[in-house]
């Protein structure tokens, strides 16, 4: 009896696997992330299946807002963009407007101020006094938000301005933020903070939701003043850890008429998740021309018909004619922009990346260095960043774009998570982003192909294994 009682569960458990597969093939048009969820299916029983269940699956083509509140959502923010002749800009940056804008509606926004910044010190002292100045609305979005000392010195500033009268929604990412406790997050709601988590992950939607994470980090103040780049709300940004490591980032603070897509961004993001309320975006108030930046607000997610950072990054990379310069916490390219990145080094362009020494994740730190000898052989130089975590997600293009955000240079968040980054158009900006990089670059060590090769064998071997499964981590 018990003979067939194994042979019963053999044979489901092998129709369960096969199943799986052909979903796998079926549904992902990308030959190497069905191969590695394959492998995974096929020699991890059991695991490799659970596996597949909570992260193997797509959410292409679900609408997270329906059509209709979307077409509200784009008429009440802006009027239709039909043309970008005579903005002054090159044939090069008009072909990566359009790209964006084909891809997502990214309006050219122009005219917008820009302020960087690359220490959390610098940047949370000037986000809260914008809170402390506002007088209508702060609407917060950020992937993590953390129960220390920097997050409740904002909560206690959002307080007060809710006793002030001053509408006040915050936005978190329910995974991102899982190690921030629950009784945190009731007392924001009793102080009269409109928070909420995205893809509240439950038991019953467990598998549905935990491989989807909202990764955007954006803010926006009176509808004058926004934020957006990679810093989470944490005090790892403001505080240099016991061993003396920092956690280097990039910020900017902007002003102009880009406000308007980052509000409709936070609309469509509150509206997914409260859809009761609140169906169009409040107008931003007037302002003057803030600067001379032109630029684009680009999102991606999961939901969306195409992988848009992807190719945004990939005709950026494909039009450079002089310098790719790339810094990320983690380096895990599709095929597509490894093979761009490396065209780009062996016809001449001056392809530069910067990673971390020290990440924290171990796994991704191996994942990352199996692609540096891809690289290297054909010209791509590479630096490893030595003071602490660098976090930056920064590419620059040229002498005239930029973009940077939230989206790492690796297939979550190009695939599965919802990102948000800014396209540059700017000499000034790309000049003040390259003198940043180089900075970096004094407290980075170079590799060459004969050390990178003289590497331990264990080292060499992890790096092959975790190559397999680098389109699913």
């Amino acid at each position: 009896m018990y003979f067939w009682i194994n042979i019963s569960l053999f044979i489901i458990y092998f129709v369960v696997v096969i199943s799986c597969v052909v979903v796998v093939v079926s549904e992902n048009k990308n030959p190497i992330r069905a191969l590695s969820w394959t492998l995974a299916l096929l020699f991890l029983p059991v695991i490799g299946v659970v596996f597949y269940l909570f992260f193997g699956r797509s959410l292409k083509g679900k609408a997270m807002v329906s059509r209709k509140v979307r077409r509200k959502l784009l008429e009440k923010s802006r009027p239709k963009q039909h043309s970008f002749d005579n903005t002054g800009l090159n044939a090069d940056q008009i072909q990566k407007v359009k790209l964006a804008h084909n891809l997502c509606h990214a309006h050219l926004d122009r005219n917008n101020s820009v302020e960087i910044f690359t220490d959390g010190k610098s940047k949370f002292k000037r986000f809260m006094q914008d809170i402390r100045e506002a007088k209508e609305f702060i609407f917060i979005q950020y992937y993590i938000y953390s129960d220390d000392r920097i997050g409740n010195e904002i909560l206690n500033l959002l307080a007060e301005k809710v006793k002030e009268g001053i509408r006040v929604k915050v936005l978190y990412d329910h995974v991102g933020s899982f190690s921030t406790s629950n009784k945190f997050f009731r007392r924001m709601h009793l102080l009269g903070i409109d928070s909420h988590p995205f893809f509240r992950v439950t038991f019953r939607k467990l598998a549905n939701r935990i491989n989807w994470r909202n990764h955007r980090k954006i803010a926006i103040i009176d509808g004058r003043i926004g934020y957006i780049g990679g810093m989470n709300v944490a005090d790892r940004y403001v505080e240099v850890s016991p061993d003396g490591r920092i956690w280097r980032d990039t910020h900017l603070r902007v002003q102009g008429p880009v406000i308007e897509s980052m509000m409709y961004s936070f609309a469509l993001d509150w509206n997914f998740l409260r859809p009761e309320v609140n169906v169009q975006p409040i107008s931003p108030v007037g302002f003057e021309d803030a600067g001379d930046v032109d630029m684009q607000l680009v999102t991606s997610g999961p939901v969306d018909k195409w992988n848009n950072l992807v190719l945004c990054y990939q005709q950026a990379i494909a039009s450079a004619k002089k310098r790719v310069y790339i810094q990320t916490p983690y380096f895990l390219p599709t095929d597509s922009l490894l093979k761009a990145l490396q065209g780009a080094a062996l016809s001449g362009v001056d392809v530069r990346v910067m990673i971390p020494e020290k990440t924290d994740s171990r796994m991704l730190g191996y994942g990352s260095r199996s692609y540096i000898d891809d690289c290297l052989r054909a010209g791509v130089k590479f630096y490893l960043f030595t003071p602490g975590m660098l976090h930056a997600k920064t590419m620059i293009i040229d002498d005239d774009f930029v973009t940077t955000g939230s989206v790492n240079f690796d297939f979550r968040s190009f695939e599965n998570n919802f990102e948000a980054n800014l396209l540059i158009y700017s000499e000034s900006v790309n000049a003040e982003m390259r003198e940043i990089f180089f900075k970096d670059i004094s407290y980075s060590r170079k590799l060459t192909l004969s050390k990178w090769r003289a590497r331990g064998r264990f080292e060499r071997m992890m790096e092959a294994l975790v190559r397999l499964f680098a389109p699913i981590l």
